[in-house]
C-alpha cells in the first residue's frame, strides 16, 4: 500500500483519538486501534517508515507507531 495513504490513515485516527482522549493518552488508543484493525502489512510498512524517522505522522501517531512491534510471520 502507498505509505502517503497509510500516513494520513494513521493521522485521521490520531487526530480522532486526540479529540477523545488527549495527546498524552492517544498514544496507546492509537496502537490498539491499528493492531486490532490494520493488516499485517500496512503495520509493517507503517513502523518502518516510523523507523526512518516518520515523516508526514502525527506527533501521536509517531510515537503510537513507535510502540508497535512487527506483526508475527506465518
Amino acid at each position: 500500500m502507498n505509505i502517503e495513504h497509510l500516513v494520513s490513515m494513521a493521522n485521521d485516527i490520531s487526530h480522532f483519538f486526540d479529540g477523545e482522549y488527549g495527546t498524552q493518552d492517544s498514544p496507546a488508543n492509537i496502537a490498539l486501534h491499528i493492531s486490532r484493525y490494520w493488516d499485517p502489512r500496512m503495520r509493517s510498512q507503517i513502523i518502518a517508515h516510523a523507523a526512518h524517522g516518520g515523516e508526514g505522522l502525527t506527533p501521536t501517531a509517531l510515537a503510537a507507531v513507535k510502540t508497535l512491534a512487527p506483526p508475527a510471520r506465518s
